[in-house]
């Protein structure tokens, strides 16, 4: 029996190779009214141009400032429990949050998604998470690309990635040249684990304890996979606000590293930020996390934010006056600690002192 197949009957096309046209054009008809929500009036142009258009403005001496990033091993808990409407807002964050530590306003944000197979209702979810994160972020989705990878992903995996654009006058450019002994280290609290450490909570949670994500945990007061898909905290506005009324020298974005990690990229060499641990309580996450994996609190520290999402490093004489304008925007904010002169036995620009009381 010949087993040669009849091209007539099988003809060659790009569906039949995996990549629909028509599920991917349903899916910029669906995510449309999300991606339209979040825009600014310097945006020019309509949704589906080859390009976005954005006007700059004017200012004397613009500096633009871009950032992309990820959100790394979350996405493996929120395609586990099939729930895709706030990945987009961690990606966000991820990105607009970066800009803001150098003052920088976050203008607009352009996204990737790579995904095993285009279901236009998904993918909906998807980029109404982003154009929430936009939202949040006062900035524009300004575009962005779903690529289909039949062969190369499997059907139900996907990735997500952006490019956030942002701008800072020349003169107003936050940074470590401008922090100096004295200065005030002021949190803000995280929502949660944000968007990293999620290998090492996924394999001490969900490999060694065999916890369901959706087992109800009396200490989390919800079920491990709703903590675990917690969306990250957009602080880009809150920061904003906060240098445009205080004397702010520069920022921190508490990522990938930990807070002392994070802060020591700010701070000059022959100051030290001693920040203490007394000042506040990790959240329950990071307990049961420690807890149940007996993860050490080096570990621990050099993976989470254990609470703290980002820092401001403000003049002391600001100090009472940025917590109120924190307050105001209801934002959990502390004194976290201060900015010293290094001493002879100072090895890092940062460093954590004290126990957390509780943990």
């Amino acid at each position: 029996m010949s087993t040669e197949q009849n091209p007539a009957q099988n003809p060659v096309s790009y569906e039949a190779a995996g990549v629909s046209i028509e599920a991917g054009d349903k899916a910029v008809e669906l995510f449309a009214p999300h991606a339209k929500r979040a825009t600014r009036p310097e945006v020019q142009g309509s949704l589906g141009g080859f390009a976005g258009l954005f006007a700059l403005g004017k200012y004397k001496e613009p500096l633009l400032a871009a950032g992309s990033d990820g959100v790394g091993t979350k996405l493996a808990v929120a395609q586990a429990m099939d729930k895709h409407d706030t990945i987009g807002i961690d990606l966000v964050a991820m990105c607009v949050d970066d800009l803001v530590v150098c003052g920088a306003e976050p203008l607009f944000l352009q996204d990737y998604i790579a995904i095993g197979k285009v279901v236009p209702e998904k993918v909906a979810e998807i980029v109404g998470g982003i154009a929430e994160g936009c939202v949040q972020a006062g900035c524009a989705l300004l575009g962005g690309e779903t690529a289909e990878h039949p062969g190369v992903m499997d059907p139900e995996d996907y990735d997500v990635s952006a490019t956030a654009v942002g701008v800072v006058e020349a003169s107003e450019l936050l940074g470590p040249d401008k922090v100096r002994e004295g200065d005030v280290v002021i949190a803000m609290a995280s929502s949660g684990l944000h968007s990293n450490g999620y290998s090492l909570a996924r394999h001490v949670l969900l490999e060694r304890a065999g916890l369901p994500l959706d087992a109800e945990m009396e200490e989390l007061g919800r079920t491990l996979g709703e903590e675990l898909l917690e969306p990250t905290r957009i602080y880009a506005l809150d920061c904003l606000a906060l240098a445009n009324e205080c004397d702010v020298h520069t920022f921190c974005h508490v990522t990938g590293g930990g807070l002392a990690g994070n802060m020591e990229r700010i701070i000059p060499e022959g100051l030290v930020a001693e920040m203490h641990r007394t000042t506040w309580t990790p959240g329950p996450i990071f307990r049961t996390i420690k807890s149940v994996g007996q993860v050490p609190d080096a570990e621990m520290e050099k993976t989470f934010n254990m609470g703290v999402g980002m820092t401001a490093i403000v003049a002391a004489e600001d100090r009472d006056r940025a917590l109120a304008i924190l307050a105001a925007r209801h934002v959990d904010a502390w004194v976290l600690g201060e900015v010293r002169v290094a001493g002879e036995g100072d090895s890092a620009r940062a460093v954590l002192t004290g126990s957390h009381p509780q943990y």
